[in-house]
């Protein structure tokens, strides 16, 4: 099979879909079970960050180290699937507007490799993706947020997996991330690669724009747009 030129890679809370608030809920619960308090948790922001590192913000006052955290990762990440499972049926989650249109047009490009950069811990994607009227099968790499506290971590991750999945390099130039915060843009600017900001999270089109996107759309609704910036200015027709 003819390696695959483009890879694009998405975010998903805010980028793909919108979820109403059940990641912070079952997290809260989550964070219970394995930690036995949620610190300052109400206090953090979620947006641009890894779980990991939302982790390590709200049990910094609470005397449990980064060490300590790490070595109870294992156990939260099964943990929070479990709350997930159990209260994302009370939440509504939905697909960002476009989104999914856009992913079935990539999914069917013959040059695309279609993959995720995600803060979430790896065992809520499928549950979250699934929610929001995703095949989790159409993304074939990901790095996620249960593999790096900081996010410019995953990056290498998904780019080292998708070469070797692609039995081919990608060149800088035909990396896109996708994603809905100036930390979507900043990490994929720490592997040479190109950002297409939308502004279907907590940030405007002006806000994304001062970060210096390739791209910044108000939503993924224009696909043929969003297309031709991805595909770098209409590769491959």
């Amino acid at each position: 099979m003819k390696p695959k030129t483009h890879l694009v890679l998405f975010d998903i809370d805010g980028t793909l879909l919108l979820s109403g608030g059940c990641g912070r809920a079952a997290t809260r619960l989550a964070m219970q079970d394995v930690f036995g308090t949620v610190g300052t948790l109400d206090r953090v922001s979620f947006a641009g960050k890894t779980d990991w590192q939302i982790l390590l913000e709200a049990l910094q006052s609470t005397g449990i180290t980064p060490d300590q955290v790490a070595a109870r990762l294992d156990a939260y990440n099964q943990a929070v699937a479990r709350r997930l499972s159990e209260i994302i049926a009370d939440f509504p989650v939905r697909a960002c507007p476009g989104a999914p249109a856009l992913v079935t047009a990539l999914r069917a490009h013959p040059a695309v490799l279609l993959g995720l950069v995600t803060g979430n811990m790896a065992t809520l994607v499928p549950i979250k993706l699934r929610a929001a009227g995703y095949d989790p099968a159409d993304f074939a790499v990901a790095a996620y947020g249960s593999e790096g506290w900081d996010r410019a971590m995953l990056p290498p991750l998904a780019l080292e997996r998708a070469r070797a999945l692609n039995g081919a390099d990608f060149a800088p130039d035909n990396v896109v991330i996708i994603g809905d915060t100036p930390g979507d843009i900043a990490c994929a600017r720490s592997i040479g690669a190109r950002t297409v900001a939308v502004a279907t999270g907590p940030f405007s089109m002006a806000q994304l724009a001062q970060h210096g996107p390739s791209y910044v759309f108000p939503t993924l609704e224009d696909t043929p747009a969003v297309l031709h910036a991805i595909l770098n200015d209409g590769y491959g027709g």
